[in-house]
């Protein structure tokens, strides 16, 4: 590179950067743990109007985008009312990068959640996907950056609103590496709190959560994701996402990280949890002796109903619990799972899970051999064999 390009393209990287941490200087600080909770979400609907987006078959990114981001706000409206949604978008509007972020900022939300379809130039492809902020490191993210970035040609002017930075230029990515901190943690831990609810209540491939340079992201000042629903290029899953129920899936399962999240973020700031669980067990306390499952046979199929899940033991004290007296806590991985109602009759078990919604709606009948989850699928082919 010639050493005036060269220095001329530092000092757009030095003015970009400083731009943006002029921004972050005005709305936010640098605290990983806010004390005050999560009160404000701000749900951005990729792309709509003059710019559609990835494209399938039949359906078109800013369409989905929009259906699903709507669906999660009116979980959270109908289910957290501590919780106020504003929505970047909610028609089919052509809305700038910038003004996203502002939408954001001015409200000083304390998350941002940008909702999308991936594409792929190949048809087999699929999965979800969660980036956070940061530096590309594989050429196939880099590709998701470029696409999700190149909506600022769309835009008038963008040249100098954006101090020259050129959505298909690897070196304009460099900046991003320096500014991935301030809300590294809290954007990672969301992300794994989705993808978990992607893979495990919804089904879908999980392709986990990694860093991207995605340029909406680095002009907020709060945590923020994106969030990649599907690939739009495979037929299935274009299939999946264009219809009524697997954009109800899609968005439960946001709405369900989104719910996790804030519970986690309201403990760590001393407030009450809003939801199911309460009441976090002290490392020095032994759960209480309902907190164990109920002894069955070696290799014996049984059913419970899953009423909550957690990072972090919680007591199942009936109080915690809206009065339920036969939780028991079920360790899965990373999770701890609370259960009720274990037999070994799966009728049984699903007409007491239809009770048990009536406390908790997101109840559902889950399998268990050796205290171990088993596939419910799996385990019905077995009592029927």
């Amino acid at each position: 590179m010639p050493i005036n390009i060269k220095r001329s393209f530092q000092r757009i990287l030095v003015s970009t950067f400083l731009g943006i941490c002029f921004t972050w200087t005005i709305y936010a600080g640098n605290d990983e743990n806010p004390n005050d909770g999560i009160h404000i979400v701000v749900i951005d609907a990729g792309h709509g109007g003059r710019d559609p987006g990835a494209q399938g078959k039949v359906g078109r990114e800013k369409d989905i985008a929009l259906s699903i981001s709507l669906k999660v706000g009116h979980y959270i409206e109908e289910n957290m009312k501590d919780v106020e949604v504003i929505y970047t978008r909610k028609k089919d509007v052509f809305v700038e990068l910038m003004d996203r972020a502002e939408i954001a900022n001015k409200a000083e939300a304390d998350f941002f959640l940008s909702i999308h379809v991936n594409a792929s130039d190949h048809s087999s492809p699929r999965g979800t996907l969660t980036l956070v902020l940061g530096q590309h490191r594989e050429d196939e993210n880099f590709d998701v950056a470029v696409r999700e970035n190149m909506v600022i040609l769309l835009e008038d002017d963008y040249e100098t609103r954006y101090e020259g930075f050129d959505p298909k230029s690897s070196e304009s990515y460099i900046m991003f590496s320096l500014m991935q901190k301030t809300y590294f943690k809290q954007s990672i831990e969301f992300g794994d709190f989705v993808q978990d609810q992607f893979r495990d209540r919804a089904g879908r491939k999980d392709l986990g959560v990694r860093e991207q340079g995605i340029l909406v992201l680095a002009q907020i000042a709060m945590p923020g994701v994106l969030v990649e629903t599907g690939f739009i290029s495979n037929r299935d899953e274009e299939k999946f996402l264009m219809s009524e129920y697997g954009q109800d899936i899609i968005a439960s399962a946001i709405y369900r990280g989104f719910r996790e999240y804030k519970e986690e973020i309201d403990r760590r700031s001393n407030l009450t949890v809003s939801g199911d669980v309460k009441d976090e067990v002290p490392e020095t306390q032994e759960p209480s002796p309902s907190g164990t499952i109920p002894e069955f046979g070696e290799n014996q199929v049984i059913f419970a109903v899953q009423v909550a899940s957690s990072r972090s033991k919680t007591s199942t004290n009936p109080a915690s619990f809206k009065g339920y007296s036969d939780v028991s806590i079920l360790e899965d991985g990373r999770w701890y799972k609370y259960i009720v109602g274990q037999n070994t009759s799966y009728t049984e078990v699903l007409d007491h899970c239809s009770i048990v919604k009536k406390d908790f709606p997101d109840a559902f009948v889950v399998a268990l051999k050796n205290k171990k989850i088993l596939p419910l699928s799996e385990a019905i082919e077995e009592i029927n064999r």
